[in-house]
């Protein structure tokens, strides 16, 4: 079996590859290890839990928290609120231990469990591994007055919107601003805080109802979003996910703004005002060369990492920085936040405009993305992707044929079965026929 931890928690089908039972086996476990290790500080241990408004997710945070509770951690329920929120809170309210359950941009029938440590992070590869290797382990739980107790948070939605108003630069008054929720974890958070920021604010996407989240919204369909900027003369559109970690946007006249762009409006925001640690943001391998090249135009360094918000992070502590994301819209503000935001990130991006009273569309300008086709192939053995012979041969092909204007990127998903196949050239027509060409490779290949 594979390892049980992706790059974003457990994740899989609810009910079937996530159920009850391993909810609760992984948080009696990650409270075992967690407490081995001495994250508790000898101290009677408090974990919160929130979730996304999934259906599943109702089953499964009461599986969490009597796991959790059953191994003598008190737990505190914040109900449905996004992923950064639930990290926020984690160190915001002292506790110990923070359990996200949410899929992210997943369909509704997906579910997933995200733990950060007491200070808001992710828990790092070699503890998830722990808790994975204890799963199932003998142990002799507390009895009496030593299980956890449980309450549920009351002011957590408050607390974080407070938060989120209180890192803005500039009231957003006179930006007429369409949010889509993607029916999910922001619903309530994101018009809020912009309303608080002073924006005038129409929502859609914003009526869960445990089965609607990500289906035909958010941040991974944004026609309904680009039809209502347009409806209603917005100044711009911003989208989230599911459990909120994303961000992406739309100007006036419904055109896409995607990750890169949004980082590179906010990296040389945040140089012009003297606040872009080391002059440098960190991206991943699957960012636009468009991105980097309007970076080095701008004398903004680029450190590149794996894919994945985690390697971000990483990268961005270990080396002192403070900006960083995905093209995604994973944007990780690192002065306000301990993992991507994306209600803050759409806040900061409105805030840019504010304070330069340019529209969107002219801010986006900064960076000119080059032809980028990704497509994602799915009935293959990804575990194949990185030894296929075969699929080697046709990468080295591909990468003679693009020079020194394109190049490619193969990589299995670390979050979905599937492999997923990028191609940057020079032109549109390039792109989208080598990288037909390589994905029917790895169909063939790792079929």
């Amino acid at each position: 079996m594979g390892r049980l931890f992706g790059t974003d928690g457990v994740r899989g089908l609810a009910n079937r590859d996530l159920t009850a039972p391993l909810a609760m086996d992984l948080s009696v476990a990650a409270a075992r290890v967690l407490g081995e290790a001495g994250a508790f500080r000898g101290h009677r241990p408090v974990a919160v839990v929130g979730r996304d408004p999934r259906a599943s997710g109702e089953f499964l945070e009461a599986a969490v928290v009597a796991g959790l509770a059953s191994a003598g951690v008190d737990v505190l329920r914040l109900g449905v609120l996004p992923t950064p929120a639930v990290a926020y809170l984690t160190h915001a309210l002292d506790a110990d231990l923070g359990v996200m359950l949410s899929a992210s941009h997943n369909p509704a029938p997906d579910n997933g469990i995200k733990f950060f440590d007491r200070s808001g992070y992710k828990l790092p590869d070699e503890i998830e591994d722990r808790i994975e290797a204890s799963l199932g382990t003998e142990w002799e739980p507390p009895t009496g007055a030593g299980v956890g107790r449980v309450r549920d948070a009351h002011g957590a939605v408050e607390q974080y919107v407070a938060h989120l108003i209180s890192t803005l630069p500039i009231s957003l008054d006179g930006l007429r601003v369409v949010i889509d929720c993607a029916n999910g974890a922001s619903s309530d958070v994101a018009p809020e805080a912009l309303r608080r920021a002073g924006a005038e604010v129409i929502t859609i996407g914003t009526a869960p109802d445990g089965l609607n989240i990500n289906s035909g919204c958010g941040s991974t369909h944004l026609e309904a979003l680009q039809a209502a900027v347009r409806e209603h003369s917005a100044d711009a559109g911003i989208a989230n996910d599911g459990d909120a970690d994303r961000c992406l946007a739309v100007t006036a006249a419904g055109e896409v703004v995607d990750g890169d762009q949004i980082m590179a409006i906010l990296a040389t925001d945040l140089r012009e005002s003297g606040r872009l640690a080391a002059g440098t943001v960190v991206a991943t391998v699957m960012s636009n060369l468009g991105f980097k090249l309007a970076m080095k135009g701008t004398g903004i360094e680029v450190v590149e990492t794996a894919v994945g918000d985690r390697y971000v992070l990483e990268a961005m502590k270990e080396r002192g920085f403070n900006f960083g994301g995905e093209q995604s819209g994973h944007v990780i503000m690192l002065d306000h936040a301990t993992t991507g935001d994306g209600v803050l990130t759409g806040l900061h991006l409105l805030a840019a405009m504010a304070r330069r009273g340019r529209p969107l569309d002219e801010l986006a300008k900064v960076m000119t993305r080059l032809p980028q086709v990704l497509i994602n192939v799915t009935g293959v053995d990804k575990a194949r992707a990185k030894t296929s012979p075969e699929l080697a041969g046709a990468i080295q092909a591909a990468e003679a044929e693009l020079g020194d204007t394109g190049r490619v990127l193969i990589r299995p998903s670390g979050t979905e079965p599937m492999v997923r196949v990028m191609v940057e050239a020079a032109e549109q027509e390039q792109a989208q026929a080598v990288a037909e060409r390589l994905s029917e490779v790895v169909r063939t290949a790792l079929g």
